[in-house]
């Protein structure tokens, strides 16, 4: 009885509609995404705007949470801070663009320098930190707008006990807009950023001025100091100890590197060497670490002076929001609306940034790895999952900004260290010693700054191992899933193995699939003999051999190049490198058909063994149940059984 296929229904088809509907290219990267389109590019600036939204928005809680760590050694705190940027992840980011220049970012150049299966699981590592970091930036974004809202003096009487939901919403709202579909808005991010940055000069110029007129505070902050911590040495060495609760301030590097693809460079730049590129990205990376490096020390130094220790902490009125409640007290209520109207905005285009990093970060390993499950390739689906996440996130922390801060740090110091340890390694590699003896300085002064973090907050290493697991968890089920499926992307043959082809085109197409040893006459002359035996044929049967090699059975999708020779002058053999030698044998019999319109046929021995564990040894080392696994792959490649090739086992 015939069954009818039913078309997909209208809600499946629009949640999978797609590789990526964000913008107007396909968001996946790497081979699975469609050849994205020349674009002109924006100028350096533009593009640091589209960073900024993430970077510049951390002044809206960064400066109450260097005063709730540091107390009123805040400015000298932030000053160790500022000192780390500029001197320390400043040069290592751009580094990282001249490294780098297609938007890969650290995790690229660190898997260049791992191969097999340890390289895999090291950048499913780095991913697990990555998501930390984009997620948390959406949560802790939504929970600080939330804050926003809460505390403004129109708002705090009606809004007040009601942040969690507020920030639930947020959060779903960015949901939707991603579901609806995401476009990358250049001229959104400029407008924010630089109304922004505006309003923030005006509330640091005010700050300012009150300290400047009113003597008596920087005074009693000073007499402060000494009776806490004595003298100036004392100081700085607690200034030292406690910078690590900072490293908030140090975000957005990493997204500076991964916009580099939007910046426009030179008309001579070419995809293999994009010097205009590199250099404007380096200008960017500059220009952003400078403006945020001015703002972080005036911001804390106002708050820490002008704001009473109380309201920075839970409950108080500067809590997330200290330079909102400065704007609010020195400048009035309008203007303090409008400041806490300009952060809420910046605060939800940087969830939307750190979502759209999501969204284009995993694609472009996982399903170059096998380790992305076919529905994970469309935008909604996987919307809906970071969306729940999200909410998961939010509730365990109680849509609190402070909470949170220990975890977001966590993911930006990881991914900082490790471009540093990548960089250090380029620049020995590289044969520049002076270069890598300051970019080692560098890694230890991150690699302490990321351990004194995870003693004194371990929710972030705790939230990423969660992260960690979750994405090798799905990525080896994936792979598995995806074992049968033919990965091979391409076959092309050398001269002498077209003309073995065409020769056998004219009679029957017989194979013998081959594990090379020895490659000796014997081995050649007992395996037809062995062949010719357990199939029962006779000697008039012509074969030619095929021998594959595995590389690196790590890999999922692979080009093949196959070469044809003649050994002991009379067994032809073909011989490639692939990363699976099922997938290789499959994809050549297939090539093979359709080049010549004739059916092959491939002989093969049965594996001696336990099956299951053969399974194991083809899953983790392409080779293994070879027969089985050739004919299985070949059945989902070509489900008309007339058009399919042949295997024989005996």
């Amino acid at each position: 009885m015939a069954t009818t296929e039913h078309p997909p229904s209208r809600l499946r088809g629009w949640m999978l509609q797609g590789l990526s509907d964000m913008g107007k290219r396909g968001g996946l990267t790497g081979p699975h995404a469609e050849p994205e389109p020349p674009h002109r590019g924006q100028p350096w600036w533009r593009v640091m705007c589209l960073t900024g939204v993430d970077y510049f928005s951390t002044l809206g809680y960064q400066p109450g949470i260097a005063a709730l760590a540091a107390g009123l050694l805040s400015p000298l705190a932030t000053i160790v801070l500022v000192v780390v940027t500029l001197a320390g992840a400043l040069p290592v980011y751009r580094r990282v663009a001249q490294e780098s220049p297609h938007g890969q970012g650290s995790i690229a150049m660190l898997e260049r320098l791992l191969s097999f299966w340890k390289g895999k699981l090291f950048v499913l590592t780095l991913l697990g930190f990555a998501a930390t970091d984009f997620l948390i930036t959406i949560t802790l974004s939504a929970a600080d707008a939330s804050t926003h809202l809460v505390e403004n003096p129109h708002l705090t009487s009606t809004l007040s006990g009601h942040q969690m939901l507020i920030t639930l919403i947020l959060v779903a709202l960015l949901g939707a807009v991603f579901l609806k579909g995401f476009l990358e808005a250049m001229g959104v991010a400029v407008a924010l950023v630089g109304i922004y940055l505006a309003l923030n000069l005006v509330v640091v110029i005010t700050g300012l001025w009150h300290v400047l007129t009113a003597e008596h505070v920087v005074t009693d902050w000073t007499n402060a100091l000494i009776v806490q911590h004595g003298n100036i040495f004392g100081m700085i060495g607690v200034a030292l100890i406690v910078f690590p609760k900072l490293a908030l301030g140090l975000s957005g590097f990493e997204t500076g590197v991964a916009v580099m693809p939007h910046v426009k460079g030179d008309p001579g730049d070419t995809e293999e060497c994009p010097a205009g590129r590199i250099r404007d990205t380096k200008k960017l990376l500059t220009t952003a670490a400078v403006i945020m490096s001015c703002f972080l020390i005036t911001t804390s130094f106002i708050t820490t002076l002008l704001i009473p220790a109380a309201e920075f902490k839970p409950g108080g009125q500067a809590n997330g929001r200290a330079l909102a409640f400065l704007a609010h007290e020195y400048l009035g209520n309008a203007f303090g609306t409008v400041y806490d109207v300009s952060t809420i905005a910046i605060l939800w285009f940087a969830g939307a940034s750190a979502m759209a990093g999501l969204l284009n970060l995993m694609p472009r390993y996982l399903p170059r790895y096998g380790m992305a499950p076919h529905w994970a390739r469309a935008v909604r689906p996987m919307v809906i999952v970071f969306i729940l996440l999200a909410f998961l996130v939010t509730w365990l922390f109680d849509a609190n900004v402070d909470k949170q801060g220990g975890a977001y740090a966590t993911g930006v110091l990881v991914l900082i260290s490790s471009a540093a340890i990548a960089v250090t390694i380029a620049s020995r590699k590289a044969g520049q010693r002076g270069w890598t003896i300051g970019f080692g300085v560098i890694s230890a002064v991150f690699l302490y700054t990321t351990v004194a973090n995870v003693i004194e907050r371990p929710d972030g290493v705790k939230i990423g191992a969660c992260f960690i697991a979750g994405i090798m968890l799905v990525s080896l089920l994936s792979r598995l899933a995806r074992s049968f499926e033919l990965r091979v992307t391409s076959v092309a043959m050398d001269p002498m193995a077209e003309r073995f082809v065409r020769d056998m085109a004219s009679r029957k197409i017989r194979f013998i699939a081959n594990e090379p040893d020895n490659r000796d006459r014997a081995e050649y002359r007992d395996k037809i003999e062995q062949i010719r035996t357990d199939n029962d044929m006779p000697e008039q049967e012509d074969f030619v051999f095929a021998e594959v090699t595995v590389a690196d059975p790590s890999e999922f999708e692979t080009c093949l190049t196959v070469r044809g020779e003649v050994l002991h002058n009379r067994y032809r053999v073909l011989t490639v490198e692939s990363s699976s030698i099922p997938n290789a044998l499959a994809a050549l019999l297939l090539h093979v058909r359709d080049l010549t319109g004739r059916t092959p046929h491939i002989y093969f021995e049965w594996t001696e063994g336990n099956p299951f564990a053969n399974f194991l040894r083809f899953f983790l080392f392409g080779q293994g149940e070879v027969a089985p696994v050739t004919r299985e792959i070949l059945r989902e490649a070509e489900p008309d059984r007339a058009r399919r090739p042949r295997v024989h086992t005996g």
